[in-house]
């Protein structure tokens, strides 16, 4: 039997550890949803390729290390947090890596891969009320770390300044390299609000000019899980209003559209924050093609898969 011949295509960089994995995703042009923008361009950050499968690996890496640089996090203490899911999920694959016990609040309703991926991982899960959304799940956490606080290490993704930091030191270096610095609007729907406000901040210092837009859902009363309506919910302390060129509002109902779209045009299955984002930026395209502005790069953020959504009905629905 002869040898096959060595191949000539470069293979991916040895990782010592699923750690190394986190960040370095790839920029996705959005070739099918741009095609009616005259030349402006839409591309998504695809954080659904980060080892636990959402962007919020990064921030949960950075937090869990800076708990571990300060101090805080020692190998007698359990992870805390509240989550909508996606951080809980990071949490839950550093701390098997790196050794740590995982307690998580998150609503009842979160989804059935959600649940059933923090329970892989080996995270204890408190369940709250469906209706209180993300804030009952950060109240009931606030509760469980007042009863016993020498027991827990609490990240606090909500107010912890090592959220957004990851996001300025790494997703925005990336975006700046990865467009040759042709970026021109970034855009990001808020839930702790970490990725806009460092990702803004970083491509506001490197780069004067460029436009940075926050995302929120139109009501309180939304279905875009994770994401938060700023002014009928808990804060985060990280959030900077300052921050935004702009802000918009996004429906429900079109953003789940814009999910299927992906799916169906553009051979992307993602999450439904994924799917916000970019009716977001085309929308952002539509009205910059109005004002002639045709030379724009827009940047948004592939949040997550549709792995954990799989289960919901707005996938049957047609389209329009």
């Amino acid at each position: 039997m002869v040898d096959a011949p060595v191949s000539s295509v470069a293979y991916g960089a040895t990782a010592h550890s699923i750690l190394d994995l986190v960040g370095r995703t790839p920029l996705i042009r959005l070739d099918k949803i741009d095609s009616d923008l005259g030349g402006i361009e839409i591309w998504g950050k695809a954080e659904f390729m980060n080892p636990g499968g959402s962007v919020k690996d990064r921030p949960a890496l950075n937090m869990i290390n800076e708990g571990e640089a300060s101090g805080r996090l020692t190998k007698d203490k359990v992870i805390l947090d509240s989550t909508s899911g996606n951080t809980g999920i990071a949490y839950a694959m550093v701390a098997s890596y790196k050794g740590y016990k995982v307690k998580l609040c998150l609503p009842a309703n979160a989804s059935p891969e959600r649940k059933q991926t923090l329970k892989a991982y080996g995270a204890e899960l408190v369940l709250t009320p469906a209706g209180e959304g993300s804030d009952g799940a950060i109240l009931k956490c606030r509760e469980i770390f007042a009863e016993d606080p020498e027991r827990y290490f609490y990240p606090d993704q909500y107010n912890n300044p090592a959220n957004w930091q990851s996001h300025y030191n790494t997703t925005a270096v990336e975006i700046l390299h990865q467009t040759g610095g042709r970026v021109t609007h970034f855009l990001a729907a808020m839930g702790t609000s970490g990725t806009f406000v460092g990702a803004s901040r970083r491509l506001k210092q490197e780069k004067p000019g460029v436009v940075c837009i926050s995302g929120q859902p139109s009501s309180g009363f939304h279905g875009l899980e994770g994401l938060k309506h700023m002014p009928t919910a808990i804060v985060p302390g990280i959030y900077d209003e300052a921050l935004a060129d702009e802000n918009v509002w996004i429906e429900t109902e079109d953003a789940l559209a814009m999910t299927r779209r992906l799916g169906r045009k553009q051979g992307l299955l993602v999450g439904i924050s994924a799917g916000a984002n970019v009716l977001a930026a085309y929308q952002l395209g539509q009205k910059l093609q109005a004002e002639g502005k045709t030379s724009s790069v827009i940047v948004t953020i592939l949040c997550d898969s549709a792995s954990k959504y799989l289960s919901e009905h707005f996938w049957n629905d047609a389209d329009h």
